[in-house]
């Protein structure tokens, strides 16, 4: 038996990657082609006047990059509290 519970970890994907892995990433997750990722990405940053492109960068530091443990803002965050401890 397989212990795997078919779902995936929402990562940014090394592979594949145009700019952060972030597209890549969500269409490796949800098992969609990634082109209609980074089109839909691209029309809603265009439609939304750049708030997409605030999206993409909130998504960039919060989801964890393919084999780490911790996102860029959990590693900034952590950072910070160590040298403010100290």
């Amino acid at each position: 038996m397989s212990s795997d519970t078919g779902s995936k970890a929402l990562l940014r994907s090394r592979e594949g990657r145009m700019v952060a892995g972030v597209c890549s990433g969500l269409a490796r997750c949800f098992g969609w082609d990634v082109t209609m990722v980074r089109v839909i990405v691209a029309v809603l940053c265009v439609i939304t006047g750049g708030t997409g492109v605030l999206a993409y960068l909130a998504m960039w530091a919060l989801i964890p990059e393919e084999g780490e443990k911790s996102s860029l803002a959990e590693d900034l965050i952590g950072k910070s509290q160590h040298s403010s401890s100290g």
